[in-house]
């Protein structure tokens, strides 16, 4: 009778060892997701953003062979500016 005792004790503490295990399996693969979905609403909000970047970049591009385009640049980024044009600068 002793014998049949403890192996029902046996089992009952492997079984509850198993079901401890799988409940903290469980919870840590549940962080992991969670974790992950809160990387994925990152890159996707990334993604938007460089889409539209890109976009803006195409219009851009469209543009860069239109004289006011280029009138532009050369006026912000060389100090270009028009024969006999006055250049007021407020301080």
């Amino acid at each position: 009778m002793r014998n049949i005792f403890k192996s029902k004790k046996i089992c009952r503490i492997i079984i509850a060892v198993i079901v401890v295990y799988t409940i903290v399996y469980f919870i840590n693969q549940q962080k992991k997701l969670d974790k992950y979905k809160t990387e994925q609403a990152y890159y996707k909000a990334q993604i938007e953003e460089l889409k539209a970047e890109q976009e803006d970049l195409k219009k851009e591009q469209e543009n860069m062979n239109s004289p006011e385009y280029i009138e532009e640049q050369a006026r912000d980024k060389i100090d270009m500016y028009y024969p006999n044009e006055r250049i007021y600068i407020a301080q």
